[in-house]
């Protein structure tokens, strides 16, 4: 069968990751699937004439129901698509593109959330057939380059500072747009900083938004024990994540977080965002610790510091959590079983 799969593709992002990840899983059942960034078409009619040339796809998927899953209205072959987040999270706030979605889930012949809450967030905000909604949490697999040179990365991130193997460094994993908030917790954090030096934040994803990319650029530039990185591949972020002292999500919205699953999966402790999308993976003081207020973030970082005990617990219990629920085969299972109901429609 040959598949045409949408997604928003900006590099280095949780949405290419997955895509790709899925788009293995489908090649791995013997279908072809050709996986293009949302970004490039301009409107349904688009799609539907690429759909169309020989020789024609047989079906469709698309990751986020707005940005990619309007584009396949116009199209005659079946398709199916995968919430992303920011679709059910904010694009349901806006009326238009709300009956768009709705249009797209009354067409698709089946729908993923990764959450029951992201679920339940569609049935309520969209009219869409609860037996279309299927759950599929994402699975996860890290892979650590052993290429790194630790104190390369922070010195090429402005970390000038002695004393590296003594540096608590807090990594922010965001893609640079608003919906990360990736400017939430400087400022508190600065001051905390200065209180105790070795206390790093580090800011690291790719540069979506490049109002807000100059916007933290600037705020960074000016703000003491706070770092902006360069992108890293894959191998690269797991190997900085595995030496980090925890990793943090700031974000206003979140469908599933593939940095907080991936962190869980190295064994590195996770300070989440208390958000729905976050609380969903996140079980305080069991998996991770959540925070509502950057005063909070402190208060909970200086908690993971002292006590040893909460660290190795949550660490722990974050391992064990993705390993029975974020199972790339249950995925690959998942994935490939639906597909095959567009193959027979």
């Amino acid at each position: 069968m040959k598949l045409l799969f949408l997604a928003p593709l900006s590099p280095k992002t949780g949405n290419h990751t997955t895509a790709e990840r899925i788009r293995s899983y489908i090649e791995s059942a013997g279908h072809t699937c050709e996986l293009r960034d949302a970004g490039e078409f301009q409107s349904p009619a688009e799609v539907a004439h690429l759909v169309n040339r020989d020789p024609p796809y047989e079906g469709a998927l698309a990751i986020h129901v707005f940005k990619a899953g309007r584009l396949l209205l116009d199209v005659h072959v079946p398709f199916g698509v995968i919430f992303g987040g920011t679709d059910i999270n904010e694009d349901v706030k806006d009326e238009q593109k709300r009956v768009v979605m709705e249009q797209v889930l009354q067409k698709a012949r089946f729908a993923v959330a990764f959450t029951d809450k992201l679920k339940e967030e569609a049935e309520l905000f969209l009219v869409a057939q609860s037996s279309k909604i299927y759950v599929q949490p994402q699975g996860v697999q890290t892979e650590v380059t052993e290429k790194l040179c630790w104190t390369d990365f922070l010195r090429n991130s402005g970390v000038r500072n002695e004393c590296v193997d003594e540096l608590r460094i807090f990594l922010l994993v965001c893609g640079l747009r608003r919906v990360k908030d990736p400017l939430y917790l400087v400022e508190v954090f600065s001051g905390w900083h200065c209180k105790n030096l070795l206390n790093i934040l580090v800011i690291i994803g790719p540069k979506i938004d490049p109002v807000l990319t100059v916007e933290v650029e600037a705020v960074v530039k000016r703000t003491t024990g706070v770092y902006l990185a360069p992108e890293q591949s894959q191998l690269e972020l797991h190997a900085v994540m595995k030496r980090c002292f925890a990793v943090v999500n700031s974000s206003v919205s979140e469908g599933m977080s593939a940095a907080i699953l991936e962190a869980m999966d190295l064994r590195v402790p996770v300070l989440a965002r208390n958000i729905p999308g976050n609380a969903a993976v996140v079980q305080h003081e069991v998996t991770g610790l959540l925070y509502s207020s950057p005063q909070e973030f402190v208060h909970q970082a200086q908690r993971l510091l002292s006590d040893h005990e909460l660290r190795e617990r949550v660490v722990r219990n974050g391992k064990l959590y993705v390993k029975k629920h974020h199972s790339p085969k249950q995925e690959s299972e998942t994935y490939q079983r639906l597909v095959g109901t567009l193959h027979s429609a």
